[in-house]
Parts: C-alpha cells; sequence; structure tokens
C-alpha cells in the first residue's frame, strides 16, 4: 500500500465531498454521514479538523472564503484542488485494485481458537453465525429500500457487504458442521488438549481421524 501524506481515510472521504462542491468542515461532516460513509470508512470525527487541516496543508484543498452564519463563528469554505483530485481518483484505484494486507479479526481469532476447546468454540461460532445471519437480512432489506432511490454505481459497496457477510456465514456454517458432527481432523486430541491443558506428546495428532 502506498505511503501518502494525508494516510487517514476520513481524508479520502473530505476529499468525496469536496469533489462536488466547496464546503466548510460541518458540512462535510453532514454530507459524509447523511451518505452513510462513517459505515463504509473507519471514520473518527473528532479527528475531521486535524485531517481538512492537512489537507490544506499538503495542497490537496484549499480555502475559498469564510462564512459567518448569525452567532456561530466564522467557518471556512474548502474546495479540492487539481492535486487532490488526483490524490483522491489514485487513492481510490489503489482500493479497489490492491489487496488489503491486514488481517480481518476474525482471522485473527481463528488462529488462536485451540485455546477454546471445541465446545466453547461451537458455542461462539454458533452466536456469530446467528449474527451474521442477522446482518444479512437486514443489509438485504436495506438494499431493497435503496434500490428505487438510486442508481446501482451508488449501491455496490452494499451489495459487497452483502456477499462478504454471507460468504462468511457459508465457511462458518461449513466449520460448525465439522465440529458438531465430530468429522474435524483432530478434534478428540484437540478436546483433551484443551481439557489437560497439555499438547499431545505427539503434536501430529491433531491431524489424524
Amino acid at each position: 500500500m502506498k505511503r501518502r501524506k494525508v494516510g487517514n481515510l476520513l481524508g479520502l472521504a473530505v476529499l468525496s465531498a469536496v469533489q462536488e462542491r466547496p464546503m466548510h468542515p460541518y458540512e462535510m461532516a453532514a454530507v459524509l454521514k447523511e451518505r452513510g460513509k462513517d459505515a463504509d470508512l473507519p471514520i473518527k470525527w473528532g479527528s475531521l479538523y486535524t485531517v481538512v487541516a492537512n489537507l490544506e496543508k499538503h495542497g490537496f484543498i484549499e480555502a475559498v472564503e469564510s462564512v459567518k452564519d448569525g452567532g456561530r463563528p466564522e467557518r471556512t469554505v474548502y474546495r479540492i484542488t487539481p492535486a487532490g483530485r488526483e490524490e483522491y481518483e489514485d487513492w481510490v484505484r489503489e482500493l479497489v485494485g490492491t489487496v488489503d494486507p491486514e488481517p480481518p479479526r476474525f482471522r485473527s481469532g481463528l488462529s488462536m481458537i485451540g485455546v477454546l476447546g471445541p465446545d466453547q468454540a461451537i458455542s461462539r461460532l454458533r452466536e456469530r453465525l446467528d449474527q451474521l445471519d442477522e446482518r444479512a437480512e437486514k443489509q438485504r432489506a436495506g438494499l431493497d429500500q435503496l434500490r428505487p432511490l438510486m442508481p446501482r454505481m451508488f449501491l455496490i459497496e452494499v451489495e459487497y457487504d452483502i456477499a462478504m457477510t454471507e460468504a462468511e456465514a457459508r465457511w462458518v456454517r461449513g466449520f460448525l458442521d465439522e465440529l458438531t458432527s465430530g468429522t474435524m481432523p483432530g478434534i478428540a486430541a484437540w478436546r483433551r488438549w484443551h481439557e489437560t491443558g497439555e499438547l499431545p506428546d505427539d503434536f501430529g495428532k491433531l491431524v489424524e481421524k
């Protein structure tokens, strides 16, 4: 992944907003929240003004005017620069075309699932599967509501979310079937390991049926 002058993904969200029209930070936040970008990106709103300042520092946005609305403090309106538009497009190209090297949290947990033992693993995976099924149902319902309101181009990230949720649910369901049926290779040795706290003399037993 490219090292960027402003690496906070909130910066990408800001660029997506101001590429449409000049805005002050409060309006940027309102527009991004309205569009649900805080669901698409790991946004921390408390860092908005710092990110805006960094984007301006590196020439990706520039101040065009200051406005005053009633008794509120003066607000600076920013617009995207040519460099900012180039950075915005390059950032999206990278996100679309490059596999993220960061492992998902679930993968990290699976890498250490042996410490739970089969029975507790089954219990927790069932809980996860219930949550995944519920999430997928809500995602599909939300997509059905949005389809009549906007072009598909603005909904593909929702389709992706549904596909990823359903794919994970299928995998978890298959893994659970192995655990509950006892067909997973090494499950008996895994249970003994969890119950005794000691690895088998021959660790290879964990791959035996």
